[in-house]
């Protein structure tokens, strides 16, 4: 097995990659405007750091968000043409989901990203990352009271919630260590399908609209 991962549904653009017994490379940066540029990157330094190349991959795994709708769209359509060009299967992961699993805590708690329009995409999960119920959208004042938070959201408004955990965005680390164990447990990959939980920011134009002239008045007989 040779699975590349990367999640793009936060301001950090991350990518790993698994052999199957372990990650044996990874790459990261943290830019909210130029997520598409840097998978790029990250993917190629990722193959050239195993000494791979695209062709030896035989798994993709992507974060499907919830996201704003560009730096999402990126990551999506990337895992999308990889698996179509190599056919290869790809499964797409809750970007909550894979920061959950980083999270160390003895009882229930939520995973927060930044939504813009001062909102949060949200989830809760029990002790063992476990999704309770979510993902949603809303505001932070909005979350359930007297539980951790852990994502951006917790550092973007710190009132929310009973604390911060780590981490603040998702790992692509982690991201491929839950599809390795997805994929061993014989389970079939997600569809790789966007979470975008509300009508995005920016819509592509429609075609133009007809202008049609009012016939003109016509004149009387004198």
């Amino acid at each position: 097995m040779l699975l590349l991962a990367f999640d793009t549904a936060t301001p950090a653009v991350t990518v790993a990659l698994h052999d199957g017994s372990r990650v044996i490379a990874a790459d990261s940066a943290v830019d909210a405007r130029r997520h598409g540029e840097l998978l790029a990157v990250a993917i190629e330094q990722v193959l050239r750091a195993a000494a791979a190349g695209r062709a030896d991959l035989t798994h993709v795994a992507v974060g499907t968000g919830p996201g704003p709708y560009t730096g999402l769209r990126a990551g999506l359509v990337t895992a999308g043409v990889l698996g179509s060009a190599l056919r290869i299967p790809v499964d797409g992961i809750c970007s909550l989901d894979v920061i959950a699993a980083e999270v160390v805590t003895g009882g229930d708690f939520l995973v927060a990203t930044d939504a813009r329009r001062r909102e949060v995409y949200w989830a809760r999960y029990d002790c063992s990352g476990t999704r309770q119920e979510g993902p949603f959208v809303g505001s932070p004042a909005g979350l359930p009271a007297g539980l951790p938070v852990a994502g951006e959201g917790a550092v973007l408004y710190p009132g929310a919630g009973a604390g911060t955990l780590a981490p603040g965005y998702p790992a692509a680390a982690h991201l491929a260590r839950l599809a390795v164990a997805r994929a061993a447990a014989g389970e079939a990959p997600n569809p790789p399908e966007p979470l975008y939980l509300r009508r995005p920011d920016a819509r592509e134009p429609g075609p133009p609209k007809r202008v049609t002239e009012p016939a003109p008045a016509r004149r009387g007989r004198p």
